[in-house]
């Protein structure tokens, strides 16, 4: 749990006296300019695993839908921390997370908005663009991809909802990744039910699925993160 955290409304981070300015934090932020790529379903799974393995983690959702908000309301109270904020507030909440004790923050984007997208982006130390792996998906990084170069951030395409038994389709995702100057993730996630069905009971896949294969995809997922980020 974060020392400085409180399920208050309109912030649920707040900054009391009593806690050091936690300067290992770590921020991912997930970014792609493609709407249904996935963005908030992996921000969810990452910081709440993250949580889960001991690591105190805050969601900052900057999309105005607020869906990743609105799923963790629906887990009264339950960690992670979820807040939604504008992106001019980024620095702000970025600010009190750090203040509150957490050692890794994940930031949820819009689509189709740069202004989010750049200040996501300069704020992280990581930038995941989740990505589905089908070829027309893949060429549409190329404005995300042209960001994150810009900004120079070190950053990795996820895929996401990876048909079985893909091989071919892995191998042409990585040809048309590194025309972008980008890696795949050595990790991703396959195109499976316990990721829908657990977001709708508020919870992610390996709460949902323990001993599931989604389960397993996000473990491998989270220790990969971890030993990019060091954390």
């Amino acid at each position: 749990m974060l020392c400085c955290v409180a399920n208050s409304i309109p912030c649920r981070i707040a900054v009391m006296p009593a806690c050091r300015y936690a300067s290992n934090m770590r921020t991912i932020a997930i970014v792609s300019q493609k709407g249904g790529a996935g963005k908030t379903t992996l921000a969810l799974h990452i910081a709440t695993a993250a949580e889960a393995s001991g690591l105190p983690s805050v969601i900052i959702d900057l999309d105005p839908q607020a869906s990743a908000a609105g799923w963790g309301d629906s887990r009264q109270g339950e960690a992670p921390v979820v807040v939604a904020l504008p992106y001019s507030r980024l620095s702000h909440g970025l600010t009190a997370a750090s203040a509150g004790g957490a050692k890794l923050v994940v930031i949820d984007t819009a689509p189709h908005s740069d202004s989010v997208a750049i200040a996501a982006i300069k704020a992280a130390d990581l930038v995941l663009i989740p990505c589905r792996a089908g070829i027309l998906d893949l060429r549409a990084i190329s404005t995300t991809a042209e960001l994150v170069a810009s900004a120079k951030k070190r950053a990795f395409v996820l895929l996401n909802a990876v048909p079985p038994r893909a091989t071919q389709l892995l191998a042409d995702a990585q040809a048309a990744v590194a025309q972008h100057g980008l890696e795949v993730a050595p990790v991703g996630l396959q195109q499976r039910a316990a990721f829908g069905h657990a977001l709708t009971a508020g919870q992610t896949a390996p709460e949902y699925e323990p001993n599931g294969k989604a389960a397993e995809e996000v473990d491998h997922m989270l220790q990969w993160l971890r030993a990019i980020l060091q954390i």
